[in-house]
């Protein structure tokens, strides 16, 4: 299976739990100059930036270990301009990551709230 199958595969299974837990996909694959955001919704009246990674193979670390700081501030910049380009203001956001294990016929999946500012 290649990187972006994988990702496919990932970003589905994020999709289904993320509606099963109560939030609302407001976009999928979000992208602009600047890059792209895997699941933008909403939790509640929180609007979500979400940041999904899928491991298919074992590996020294998580999945969630892999947003590490530079793709942290490419994310913060991405939701600035999203919100900028919507022109949403006075709402609140944050930014969770979905990790997902699909390792040795595994299909666990965990979610990080609030991962990072």
């Amino acid at each position: 299976m290649t990187r972006l199958e994988t990702g496919k595969i990932g970003e589905d299974i994020a999709v289904e739990f993320l509606r099963s837990s109560g939030y609302k996909i407001v976009e999928r694959n979000y992208r602009c100059s600047l890059g792209e955001i895997d699941i933008i919704a909403f939790d509640k009246n929180v609007l979500v930036f979400i940041e999904v990674r899928t491991r298919n193979r074992s590996s020294f670390c998580p999945p969630q270990e892999t947003v590490n700081y530079s793709k942290q501030k490419k994310l913060q910049k991405l939701s600035l301009y999203f919100l900028s380009s919507n022109n949403i203001k006075n709402l609140d956001y944050r930014f969770d990551v979905v990790a997902i294990d699909l390792s040795k016929g595994k299909r666990g999946i965990e979610l990080f709230k609030n991962a990072f500012w």
